[in-house]
């Protein structure tokens, strides 16, 4: 009974509560969302996968483009000081763009690489190793708010831990 009840508080803090888009964290904040859980420690527990460790970033860029807003600076710049943190400086990142369903998809697909890769350039300016990145765009495939196709929430980078 103990085991299930184990088993049980592990699957409710695994389930998605919905995601949150993120306007500003501190640096400790985001090593905080950005650190893996701890393997579980018991043998029955071995075989359930923990969610993926991501954070979803509201970064400003300009229309129709892929320059950063000076807005968003402060929180790549936490960001980037979190990745170079004593707990965060031995993973790799992916830093997914996303855009919303305005438009047409390989317009938005293109758009999210850019904006991606900005964003991974700006971390590499604020010394963040290069082979710790990997940009990638993901277009509106992966909607923040898919019941709202085209709410600016949409628009937004994800960075998750990559394994």
């Amino acid at each position: 009974m103990k085991h299930l009840s184990l088993a049980l508080a592990l699957l409710l803090t695994l389930a998605p509560v919905g995601a949150q888009l993120v306007q500003q964290a501190s640096k400790e904040d985001l090593i905080d969302k950005l650190t893996p859980p701890a393997p579980p420690t018991t043998r029955s527990l071995r075989n359930i996968a923990p969610k993926p460790v991501t954070v979803d970033l509201s970064i400003q860029f300009d229309f129709d483009s892929a320059r950063l807003q000076s807005s968003s600076k402060p929180l790549l710049d936490n960001l980037a000081q979190a990745m170079n943190s004593e707990r965060l400086s031995v993973l790799k990142f992916k830093v997914e763009g996303h855009t919303d369903a305005k438009g047409k998809p390989d317009y938005n697909q293109e758009l999210s690489a850019r904006r991606a890769q900005a964003v991974q350039t700006y971390l590499v300016s604020q010394n963040v190793a290069a082979e710790r990145l990997q940009a990638e765009g993901k277009g509106a495939s992966e909607l923040l708010v898919p019941d709202k196709p085209l709410a600016s929430d949409n628009r937004r980078v994800r960075i998750s831990v990559n394994p």
